[in-house]
């Protein structure tokens, strides 16, 4: 632990104690040693597990309010859960003081059954298995009724536009040191007003926003979700592009449009949407995803000093590019990444080239 969030911090202490009066409501044997460390995340959040003496385990999660509002997170997983979504179970939440006791949904992370599988050349069946599950999980999330005490916010444009304005605020003058000429200024403008309006539209749906391979737990009856507090009202193929071109796996982009057309088959909000059109709205949202993310990337290690997600930056600017190259209309921002933002990338320390699988 660091010292941030670990023993010597005051809410550490605060939220072991108010753990333990918890499980005694919950008449469940006092802890056996405090709190344990399960880990971090690119928010403010931090999670701990409780044991206690019977041997039930608990998740505690410290949240600082203003970063964080623990109240969305306690709506959207009761509401999500009465619908058939598997999301923990919330026991208690201070919300004014950003506590949680949870259910403990263990360590299986979606991206540990899958993971061993990147380097080998041909996918077993069980990835099908594995992506079909998660495909089901999210047509259940896209067909849920919004929360009775709480109304999913609605990502718009400005909010999609605000958040790629992180890569040139971060990536590409903070880490990078490029002073933009207009003409750069121009191209970013154009970009991101092209990747706007294609997720404008599509079909609004709920939207976790963060439906990726560590944001999904493997149980023992199913998958289930977690971080889902910043879940909003937006476009259809967001969680999909998030699950399939995922910013810590990549797949061969054919087998990616397979589990794509899947997906698309089985959707209520997709039929009748022909093939082009679906494969450009998932593409490009993808771009203004991993454009985003970019800049978030970024900004956790300047800002925060959170330097893990620089191994993962390599394989988000190869999707970035690799979409930008496939359509005539992102040309000119194709060759600006190749010859003016790749290069400066690559002569980073850390950087290693990444090639995604064919």
């Amino acid at each position: 632990m660091d010292e941030k969030s670990g023993p010597l911090d005051a809410r550490y202490s605060e939220l072991d104690s108010w753990c333990t009066e918890r499980l005694t409501e919950l008449m469940v044997s006092d802890k056996q040693s405090g709190l344990k460390s399960v880990s971090g995340d690119a928010s403010f959040r931090r999670y701990y597990r409780a044991h206690t003496n019977s041997g039930d385990s608990f998740i505690a999660v410290n949240a600082p309010p203003p970063q964080e509002n623990c109240g969305t997170f306690v709506a959207i997983a009761k509401s999500w859960r009465e619908q058939g979504i598997r999301t923990p179970v919330v026991h208690f939440a201070d919300i004014g003081r950003g506590y949680m006791l949870l259910e403990d949904f263990g360590d299986q992370l979606f991206y540990s059954a899958l993971e061993p599988f990147q380097t080998k050349e041909r996918l077993p069946d069980s990835i099908d298995n594995l992506y079909d599950s998660a495909i089901d999980a999210l047509l259940v999330l896209q067909k849920s009724r919004a929360p009775k005490d709480y109304s999913l916010p609605v990502y718009d444009g400005e909010w999609l536009t605000r958040e790629m304005q992180l890569f040139p605020e971060w990536c590409l003058t903070q880490l990078l040191g490029m002073a933009l000429t207009d003409d750069e200024h121009t191209l970013l403008t154009d970009l991101f007003a092209k990747l706007t309006k294609s997720a404008l539209a599509q079909p609004q749906v709920p939207v976790h926003r963060d439906y990726h391979s560590r944001n999904i737990m493997m149980l023992s009856d199913g998958l289930g979700l977690i971080d889902f507090q910043d879940a909003v009202l937006g476009p259809v193929t967001y969680d999909p592009v998030s699950l399939l071109r995922d910013c810590y796996l990549d797949w061969p982009q054919k087998k990616v449009y397979q589990w794509l057309d899947h997906f698309a088959a089985r959707s209520e909000h997709l039929q009748g949407v022909d093939k082009d059109q679906l494969y450009q709205w998932f593409d490009w949202m993808g771009a203004q995803r991993h454009i985003k993310v970019l800049g978030l990337f970024v900004r956790l290690w300047l800002r925060d000093g959170k330097s893990v997600y620089l191994n993962d930056i390599p394989r988000v600017t190869a999707y970035l590019g690799w979409v930008c190259a496939r359509y005539p209309e992102l040309s000119e921002a194709c060759y600006w990444l190749n010859s003016e933002v790749l290069p400066r990338l690559k002569a980073q320390n850390w950087w290693q080239d990444y090639s995604l699988r064919d």
